[in-house]
């Protein structure tokens, strides 16, 4: 790098790390105030009439959860909800693509090479990291936001279009059940984030862009779920899709959902394989209900994912 651009190139770095501070910041902010904001989201919408209106509903065939099927806004808390998380997605777009807008610019201006397929230990630790999250799609955390399905049936009444899809129906309670992955961790889907940015800041090529950006995600992945736990743990209102820790709904019969998500944090640990050291799960009990099959699949398209991404890192930079 000339020694000219090496001023441009720690500005540029500075301007990232304020961005992905940004990112990580805003999220677990809006998550510690989430109740609040769905409270008064939901309140809001209900002085706009915009609430308990019942043409406004999804497709029949829309896998909607058990307390609100396939309506938009049936309630208050469920019209929070649902704002809550338009305005969360959409900061995660603001925030996140303007620190990738920044990486780019540093990297053009940093120089160096990438590493990519000449680190296998690296490539497989990314491809295993996606695989791992693939999985967890599968053997969902009630903590996170993927729904569970299980085999529909009609015996006892017909399961409502709303429900069903494909033949299956969707069931979030059966995400309380610790199995598989979750025997690992209670977090799945978000903590392989941390060895995937970590071996992909190497592949992209070890520069101090690329540790602040995916080296960033990692520290965030680890804060965000450490945040999720405190929320649950204080009982501060909705967590993963529908479930309550407090609140009308759990007052108004689904108090025992906050009895199932103490009795799954109890089986369960934040630090990957904790509860399996400690006891409290067993190592032989994993191997025979992790989604191996989703598992394998996930990691080899994880594989081809990881050298795109790094081929179009390169590309984009030098374009930036």
């Amino acid at each position: 790098m000339p020694l000219h651009a090496q001023p441009l190139a720690d500005a540029s770095d500075q301007t990232l790390a304020l961005w992905v501070a940004a990112f990580a910041s805003s999220h677990i902010g809006m998550s510690a105030i989430r109740s609040r904001l769905i409270s008064s989201l939901g309140e809001a919408l209900g002085t706009l009439n915009l609430v308990g209106n019942e043409a406004w509903r999804l497709p029949e065939w829309w896998p909607g959860d058990s307390a609100a099927g396939n309506r938009i806004f049936p309630d208050a808390l469920t019209a929070g909800r649902q704002v809550y998380r338009a305005l969360y997605t959409a900061v995660s777009f603001v925030t996140l693509g303007s620190a990738f807008g920044a990486y780019l610019h540093s990297s053009s201006l940093s120089g160096g090479s990438f590493v990519g397929d000449q680190s296998t230990f690296w490539l497989a630790t990314a491809a295993l990291s996606f695989g791992a999250a693939v999985a967890s799609l599968f053997n969902a955390s009630p903590l996170g936001l993927m729904p569970s399905f299980e085999g529909a049936s009609t015996e006892g009444g017909e399961t409502s279009g709303a429900a069903r899809i494909a033949g299956l129906r969707r069931d979030d309670a059966l995400k309380f059940t610790t199995r598989g992955l979750t025997r690992i961790t209670r977090h799945p889907l978000i903590l392989p984030v941390v060895p995937w940015g970590l071996a992909t800041a190497h592949l992209a090529g070890g520069r101090p862009c690329d540790y602040i950006l995916f080296g960033g995600l990692a520290v965030y992945a680890v804060a965000g779920c450490w945040a999720q736990d405190l929320r649950v743990q204080r009982e501060e209102g909705s967590v993963g899709t529908v479930f309550q820790t407090e609140g009308p709904r759990a007052a108004e019969g689904r108090s025992g959902e906050k009895e199932q998500l103490r009795s799954f944090f109890e089986e369960t640990s934040f630090v990957p394989f904790k509860a399996v050291i400690d006891g409290r799960q067993s190592l032989e009990v994993i191997l025979t209900e992790v989604p191996w099959l989703q598992f394998v699949a996930g990691t080899t398209v994880g594989v081809l994912i990881e050298m795109r991404i790094l081929q179009l890192l390169e590309d984009w930079s030098v374009h930036a």
